[in-house]
């Protein structure tokens, strides 16, 4: 609402929040203000009572011991009306996973025990959901230089690190990869080149497997060993699929068998999918926001310049969480179809929440800390530093118009609550792992709300937009597989293959909950665009549009670069990017 005031003054009162017949609702307009800003008594007041209601309306909860804290509420109808939804997107949801549901139920699929005949029956699953990256993973995914590809670019880019020296529980030798390194080189002096990296799923050595029909399944925590060839591809050269070698524990290399080489690649993808999905994708974005939002809207009153700054990139983060930890995390959810199953998955999230730094959620320094910063043909690299800069820019303009020295930053006591907040509830006052637990500059501020605001929307659709693309075909990644990996060379065939992978039955509803985690829906707000004005002031408004600017002209480079490509990178197109986890 806007309120010419009898001297001719403009102010605007916010409201954008549903209002209920009968109900009471007080609105605080005019410029943004920090609490020690306020000087009338009843501003003053109003200010009080209104951040006792919201501490009063915004709890939290435990998710269970060794994660992250999460919102008090039981249901998305407790939500309080300040974080409204449509119900349009809820409409979407629930039409596509109806759509799903009638197709796979008219081609008999749904509920099939009954294992896949042949790889290309798969290509049958879904007659309406194609996309152009999803047929190209159909037909590419048994090749190498492709497998290589996804760990750079795929849904799950945050994993290997450049290798200068071998593990010692990974005895690879000269021998076993000299055919595969360029000719006249060697293991060593690739290393020393810095052409050899790491894929090592440690963390989940020793989590027990979760049990199909009475039997256990069987969880790999490998190793993989890739180099950047002469033509540039990042190829795997050598493969183990436990931690410890043995001679039950072989090192699997390209020369072997095709398909005790492809059951060793299906192993490792099969821990990344479930490292995929568990950790970096839910925890990391989907959880993580939901701590700074309930932080936020605990800490800050409306008026505050933060509130205005930080709430549109948080528009649908507790509902979707709400349900997420039902339709994922619940009894029947995706995860609990995995080869971990919900005790394991909740054990992996627990471990990596224990090892997190907040240098690892800052993209400069997690590129940098895994030796990535000039490995070729990385796109998510590429597009989410210029991101991150970006984003960045646009921060520190609008921090130091409110806060213009440290001093400001010391005495916001608002501020201060809300970083204790997320350090004590999401990082669980861990000091060892670098996050803030309190402000001291503007320029901590600046690079914490960067990373706030990086994470519900660069970060969330790098590992999120493409899981139908690279997840829906089950050969290239899967949640589950059945039989156990194998511990003998040549003991494999092509049948063993498909004898590995999920039934049919458990293949169509991963492969759906593909479509419904990656699947664009109403309502949807790009990255940059906030129809919600909460800023009465000019310069802030200003601000806005230069760092809408700023991604306009990336998301043409980002267009042009891409019709030169075989694989366009699209997921970092800022036209691409949702301004908050809203799915």
């Amino acid at each position: 609402m806007v309120v010419t005031t009898p001297e001719g003054d403009v102010i605007l009162y916010p409201c954008y929040r549903w209002i209920s017949r009968g109900e009471m609702v007080e609105l605080r307009g005019g410029r943004a203000m920090k609490a020690f800003e306020d000087d009338h008594p009843l501003l003053i007041d109003h200010r009080k009572k209104e951040l006792m209601l919201k501490k009063s309306l915004f709890q939290w909860t435990s998710m269970g011991e060794g994660l992250p804290h999460m919102n008090s509420f039981n249901d998305v109808s407790e939500i309080p009306a300040e974080m409204p939804f449509y119900d349009s997107r809820i409409a979407d949801f629930n039409y596509s996973r109806q759509k799903i549901g009638i197709e796979l139920k008219i081609k008999g699929l749904l509920g099939s025990t009954a294992y896949w005949e042949t790889i290309e029956d798969m290509k049958n699953i879904f007659w309406y959901k194609k996309t152009t990256m999803a047929e190209y993973v159909a037909d590419h995914w048994m090749e190498d230089d492709f497998y290589g590809y996804q760990f750079l670019n795929g849904v799950n880019p945050g994993v290997i690190k450049r290798c200068s020296e071998l593990p010692t529980n990974f005895p690879v030798t000269e021998e076993m990869v000299k055919p595969f390194l360029e000719v006249g080189s060697s293991l060593q002096k690739e290393m020393e080149k810095g052409n050899m990296f790491l894929y090592d799923q440690k963390k989940m050595d020793g989590i027990p497997p979760a049990a199909y029909n009475g039997e256990p399944l069987h969880v790999t925590a490998g190793l993989c060993l890739l180099n950047v060839n002469p033509e540039n591809k990042l190829m795997p050269i050598a493969i183990q699929l436990n931690q410890q070698p043995s001679e039950k524990n072989p090192i699997f290399l390209p020369s072997d068998t095709e398909s005790d080489w492809l059951l060793a690649k299906m192993f490792i993808k099969n821990a990344d999918c479930m490292d995929h999905e568990s950790v970096h994708h839910f925890m990391r974005t989907h959880f993580l926001t939901e701590v700074f939002a309930v932080a936020a809207l605990s800490s800050f009153p409306v008026i505050h310049p933060m509130y205005k700054l930080l709430l549109p990139h948080f528009r649908h983060t507790l509902h979707i969480n709400i349900r997420a930890r039902l339709s994922v995390l619940g009894p029947d959810g995706s995860l609990s179809k995995s080869s971990l199953g919900l005790d394991g998955v909740k054990e992996l999230m627990r471990r990596d929440l224990s090892e997190m730094t907040y240098s690892s959620l800052c993209l400069p320094e997690n590129i940098a800390a895994r030796g990535l910063e000039s490995i070729p043909n990385f796109y998510y690299r590429d597009d989410g530093l210029k991101l991150w800069n970006i984003i960045q820019s646009f921060v520190k303009a609008v921090v130091e118009h409110y806060y213009p020295s440290d001093c400001e930053v010391q005495r916001d006591t608002e501020l201060q609550d809300w970083i204790s907040e997320v350090f004590t509830h999401g990082f669980l006052g861990n000091k060892a792992s670098g996050f803030p637990a309190a402000f001291h500059t503007v320029e901590e501020v600046v690079k914490f709300t960067t990373m706030v605001i990086f994470t519900p929307t660069v970060q969330h659709a790098a590992v999120n937009s493409g899981q139908y693309d690279y997840n829906s075909w089950a050969p290239n990644s899967t949640l589950r597989l059945h039989k156990p990996p194998p511990t003998t060379k040549g003991q494999s065939s092509m049948k063993t293959v498909l004898e590995t992978l999920p039934n049919v039955g458990d293949t169509v509803i991963l492969a759906g909950i593909m479509w419904l985690l990656s699947d664009r829906y109403s309502n949807y707000i790009p990255l940059g665009t906030y129809p919600e004005e909460r800023f009465d002031e000019p310069e802030p408004k200003q601000m806005k549009k230069e760092f809408q600017a700023a991604l306009s002209c990336l998301s043409e480079a980002i267009t042009t670069r891409n019709s030169h490509l075989e694989l366009p990178y699209t997921y970092l197109d800022p036209a691409e990017i949702e301004n908050s986890v809203s799915i």
